[in-house]
Formats: C-alpha cells, sequence, structure tokens
C-alpha cells in the first residue's frame, strides 16, 4: 500500500507573500524616503520664503517710517514756507481773533476765570478789583466819529482871507446892505519857509588909548559847538531832525538844499552830523547814561544789526573797496527816562557786559544768549565781576509771538496757549490802568499768579510730549519752559511791564535809516548816529519837539559848565530851559548867561567848546 506524500505549495506560497510583503515594505520605504527628501526640501524653500518675507517686511516697515519721516518734514516745510510768505507779503501784527479762541475753549475760558477769581457782579461788570475802571474784562467800546477835525484848537499861524459878494458889496455902497459878520471854516495850508542866510555882523571899534595911539578892535566871534562850521545851530539840528527823526537820507536833503538855492555836499552834512553826535556823546549822553545806570529800576533792551562801510585798504599800488561787515545797535530805555543807541561791532556778550557794567536792578529783554552772563553769579576772580546783582525780566510777547507762528500751523495746543496768554494781558491792562504800583503788585499776585503756574504747567506738560518733534510748537513750548523765572519776574514789581515792546519800537528808528542809507560810513559815524538818536528818542519821549530841542542845546552847550551836562538832558531840559533868557535862547548865536545849579545829578565830561 502506497504512503500518499505531504503537500509542499503551502511553504512556497508563504515564502511568497513574505517576499513580496518585504517589497512592498521596500517600495514604501523607498516612497516615503522621497517624500521625505522632498518634505525636507519643502521646509528649506518655507525657511528661505520665511526669510525673504521677513526681509521684505522690515524693508517694508523701514520704508513706511522712512515716508512718514519724510511726510512730517514736507509738512515741516510747508508750515515753514507758508510763514515765510506770510511774514514778507502779509501785515507783520499777531492777530488773534478772541472770539473764535473763546468759542473753541469755552470750558478752558471758565476755568481761567474761575482761577483768576473773576467773577462779574449784577451789572455785568469785573467786581474783583472793585473799580469798575479797571475792569480788565470790560471790552472797549468803538468811539463814535465826531466829524470833521476842529483845526481851531490846531496851535498854527492864522491867514484870514474874506470872501465878499460883489453884487452885495455894490448893495452895500448904496447904503441898501449891511454886512453883519462871518460864517468861517477852516482848511490846513502850507507856506514854504525855506532857508535862510544868517550875517554875523560883529561890530568893530576905534578907540584911543591913554598914550593917544588910534587902535580898531572887533567884538569876539560867539562861541559854537562846531568851529568854523558853515551851518548855524538851527541848520545842523533841521539836518540832524530830517535824517535821524524822519529817515531822510543826506543825499536827498542834498537835492532839498540845492533846490533851494543854497548847494551843500552831502559828505560836508556828513562830517557835521559825525561831529555832532561825537560832541553829544561825550557830553550830555556821558551824564545821562551814568545817571541811569546810577538810578534806574529796570533797563530795557534789545539790538538789531546795521552795515558798515570799511575804508579801502592798499593791494599792492591800488585801493580795493572791502564788502560791508555787520554791526550792531543796543537800544536801552532806563525807566521811561532815557533812551540810549550803543553801536558795538560785535553782537557779544563781552559788549554786553560793559554796556550794563555797574547797573544793579531789573533787566528786561528777549532771551537771546549774550544776556545770559548779566544774570549768571560771578566766577571767583572773575576781572569783569562789577559786583552788581540783576534780576532777568522776560518778555511776554516773545512767547505770544512764538505760539502765534505755531497757530499758523493750526496747531490746537498753541491756539490754546494764545488764549491763556491773552487773559493774562487782558487782565494785567485793565490793572495797570490808573492804579499806582503797589496796588497793581497786589492784583497781580491775587489774580495773575494763578494763571502764570497754570499757564507754565501747561507748557512743561505740553513739552515732553512734543520734545522728541522738530517744528514751531516745539521751539514755542520750549522757548516758555527755558525761561519760566524770567516770565514770573514782572509779578514781583507793579512797575515792571509784560513786554519789551517799549525797546522794540524804539529799534525801529534805526531800522528807518538802515532801509534809506543802507549802511554807515565807519564807526565812528554809526556811534555818533547812535548819540544823535539817543537825543532825539529821549526827546520824543520827554514830549520835546526834536528840532527846537537840538536847536537850543547846540546854542546852549558852548557856554555850559562841563560838570552840569546833565541838566541839559531831555529829561531835565523843560526845567532848565524855564530858567534861561528867553531871549538869548531865541537868537541864533550869542552869549548865553547859565543860571544857578539846580537839585540833579551831575555828570562829569569835557568841554565841547574846547
Amino acid at each position: 500500500m502506497n504512503e500518499a506524500t505531504p503537500p509542499t505549495t503551502g511553504r512556497t506560497s508563504t515564502s511568497l507573500d513574505v517576499a513580496a510583503l518585504l517589497e512592498a515594505l521596500a517600495e514604501r520605504d523607498a516612497k516615503l524616503a522621497e517624500r521625505d527628501a522632498k518634505l525636507v526640501a519643502s521646509e528649506a524653500k518655507l525657511a528661505a520664503s520665511q526669510t525673504e518675507l521677513a526681509t521684505i517686511h522690515s524693508e517694508q516697515t523701514a520704508l513706511q517710517s522712512e515716508h512718514t519721516r519724510l511726510w512730517k518734514a514736507y509738512q515741516q516745510l510747508k508750515e515753514e514756507l507758508a510763514l515765510m510768505k506770510r511774514r514778507i507779503f502779509v501785515a507783520t501784527a499777531e492777530r488773534v481773533d478772541t472770539t473764535a479762541l473763546q468759542l473753541e475753549f469755552t470750558e478752558l475760558v471758565a476755568k481761567l476765570d474761575k482761577l483768576a477769581g473773576i467773577l462779574p457782579d449784577e451789572s455785568g461788570e469785573d467786581a474783583s478789583t472793585g473799580d469798575s475802571d479797571t475792569a480788565a474784562k470790560k471790552k472797549r467800546k468803538k468811539t463814535k466819529p465826531k466829524g470833521r477835525r476842529n483845526l481851531a484848537d490846531a496851535d498854527l499861524p492864522v491867514v484870514r482871507l474874506e470872501i465878499p459878494d460883489e453884487l452885495f458889496e455894490q448893495l452895500v455902497a448904496e447904503g441898501k446892505a449891511e454886512p453883519i459878520g462871518f460864517e468861517e471854516s477852516s482848511k490846513l495850508a502850507y507856506e514854504r519857509g525855506g532857508f535862510r542866510r544868517l550875517v554875523t555882523a560883529r561890530v568893530t571899534y576905534r578907540a584911543t588909548n591913554a598914550q593917544g595911539v588910534v587902535e580898531l578892535e572887533t567884538a569876539a566871534v560867539p562861541k559854537e559847538l562846531l568851529k568854523r562850521c558853515l551851518a548855524a545851530p538851527s541848520l545842523l539840528a533841521h539836518v540832524a531832525t530830517n535824517k535821524f527823526c524822519d529817515g531822510l537820507p543826506l543825499y536827498r536833503q542834498q537835492d532839498i538844499l540845492a533846490r533851494a538855492g543854497a548847494p551843500v555836499d552831502r559828505g560836508t552834512m556828513s562830517r557835521w552830523m559825525e561831529q555832532l553826535g561825537a560832541t553829544f556823546g561825550a557830553t550830555i549822553i556821558e551824564a545821562a547814561r551814568k545817571d541811569a545806570l546810577d538810578n534806574a529800576f529796570c533797563i530795557m533792551t534789545d539790538a538789531t544789526g546795521f552795515s558798515i562801510q570799511p575804508g579801502r585798504f592798499e593791494d599792492g599800488k591800488h585801493k580795493k573797496r572791502r564788502p560791508c561787515r555787520k554791526g550792531h545797535y543796543f537800544v536801552q530805555i532806563a525807566d521811561r527816562d532815557h533812551v540810549f543807541f550803543e553801536f558795538t561791532d560785535r553782537h557779544t556778550t563781552k559788549n554786553v557786559r560793559a554796556m550794563f557794567r555797574g547797573f544793579d536792578g531789573y533787566i528786561q529783554a528777549d532771551a537771546s544768549s549774550v544776556y545770559d552772563a548779566l544774570f549768571r553769579p560771578a566766577k571767583p576772580d572773575d576781572p569783569d565781576d562789577d559786583g552788581c546783582i540783576r534780576t532777568e525780566v522776560g518778555c511776554w510777547s516773545h512767547v505770544r509771538r512764538k505760539y502765534w507762528e505755531a497757530a499758523l500751523a493750526k496747531q490746537s495746543v498753541a491756539r490754546e496757549a494764545l488764549l491763556r496768554i491773552g487773559k493774562i494781558f487782558e487782565l494785567d491792562a485793565g490793572f495797570r490802568k490808573g492804579n499806582p504800583p503797589s496796588k497793581v503788585k497786589k492784583l497781580r499776585q491775587t489774580h495773575l499768579r494763578p494763571l502764570v503756574d497754570e499757564f507754565l504747567g501747561f507748557a512743561r506738560a505740553e513739552f515732553d510730549a512734543v520734545k522728541d518733534q522738530r517744528g514751531s510748537l516745539r521751539s514755542a513750548l520750549g522757548y516758555t519752559t527755558r525761561q519760566e523765572d524770567a516770565l514770573k519776574a514782572f509779578l514781583d514789581d507793579g512797575r515792571l511791564r509784560l513786554d519789551n515792546n517799549l525797546s522794540e519800537g524804539e529799534l525801529r528808528k534805526v531800522v528807518r535809516i538802515r532801509d534809506a542809507a543802507l549802511f554807515a560810513g565807519s564807526d565812528d559815524h554809526a556811534e555818533s548816529a547812535g548819540h544823535i538818536l539817543s537825543m532825539i528818542a529821549s526827546a520824543r519821549m520827554h514830549d520835546l519837539d526834536p528840532e527846537r530841542y537840538l536847536t537850543e542845546v547846540i546854542r546852549v552847550l558852548p557856554y555850559w559848565p562841563r560838570d552840569r551836562y546833565l541838566e541839559l538832558a531831555p529829561k531835565y531840559w523843560a526845567q532848565t530851559r524855564a530858567r534861561l533868557d528867553a531871549e538869548q535862547l531865541a537868537a541864533p548865536l550869542g552869549v548865553i548867561d547859565v543860571p544857578e545849579r539846580i537839585g540833579v545829578t551831575l555828570t562829569a565830561g569835557s568841554d565841547p567848546a574846547e
């Protein structure tokens, strides 16, 4: 019997399945490896893309930042251009629509009124001061027009012109009518005066002396301020007033003199003015300046530039003309008593310290750095230390001007600052109207100090927010924060002013001459011009006619004692003139009898007649 053999197909099938499985696994591993490689490559590309994207984003951020910076710079340039156009083509007055500001900041106005203690009474007037005449909130009423000016009130020579009627004159002659009066009206007329030839006729005498000899003797030549000068005192005063008071250059006066039949070269007139100014400077101006430095309470000062023509210099065989250089005029107003125009070659601290040497008191000026040395404590062994203590008084008009410029750039903070400053000016104007300095100080301490402190705190806070930005607002706020102590100084004395506008107004005299004459011939000419300007400005401050004052002073000065020149200063001239002989003073030349000394501080100087 045959045994059956075991089957072999099962084992073979299992081997084939394992092999297929391994092959499939290997294929899958290969695909996984390929996919992993692709994944790694994709991740690398993704990383590269992310890096590139980050770079692009960084560049975009930088571009956006640069765009923002350029846009701000563009806006800043637009603001500066608009301000420059306004300065050139538009009136320079800092006009502010206060009504619009009050509507824009209604709550702030109420807050400031409450802070200052301004409480209106039932009649609507300010009851805080107890005097309705000094009410700061009281609006100025517009004056009604009064019609045509009454010329009868003017102190002018009268020329009367009677106009008859021919028909009625005939009736009067026939006895049928009679004149019973006139119907009068006035017009303002002008008659050309012109120049005169002043003949000085000195009497010559013939006399016989004790020895029987006949001698001839002529009366002495009257003393004159400028020896052997063609011009009489009246012409010297006329030329000086035309040039330094009315801004009429010498070349135009030369034409006027020529048309009048009295030709005088402008070079000659220039020498007259230089000698006249130098004489005033060594006598009256020197005495008045010493009086101001010794006795003034506060001196206001400011400066402006002026071109100086230097002399020729040798270059081989030829003389070449050099370009003009810049000097400066400083104006000083001492207690509304004296005005001085001081010429300096440079706008420097050294020159400023020399001008104020020996002065102890308040100085009101702008924030120019040349004045800082006047208020700093002196260093040990400082040769320029004069031992005087000077207190800086700031100018609120300068502060307001900077905010006004920022407001032109539509800065809301600047408009708010203008409202705050306007409230301070409004209240102070009311306080100073008719009140003595002691009461003004009390009112300022009560009502203005809270407003000033509030404004300065507001400026500090706003400056911290914009101190890293460029623009007119940062400039205004920075100016305010740096000048805090100086801006609060006016609160300490009722005689001090809020602003330095008086000195700026006086500097317009220099600007008028600068615009007309363009430059001065030398430093000596500029210094002499400053002395004549000082005489004229001081005369106008004391309501004196500048031409008449200069004429009379030129007449009197050669005879005046050298230790009494202060009596001839405009501040004291009315008292001095009242004590002079009127007939002697009215004469164009001749002796002047000097009266007794009056009780004023005196200063020695050089004798102009020597």
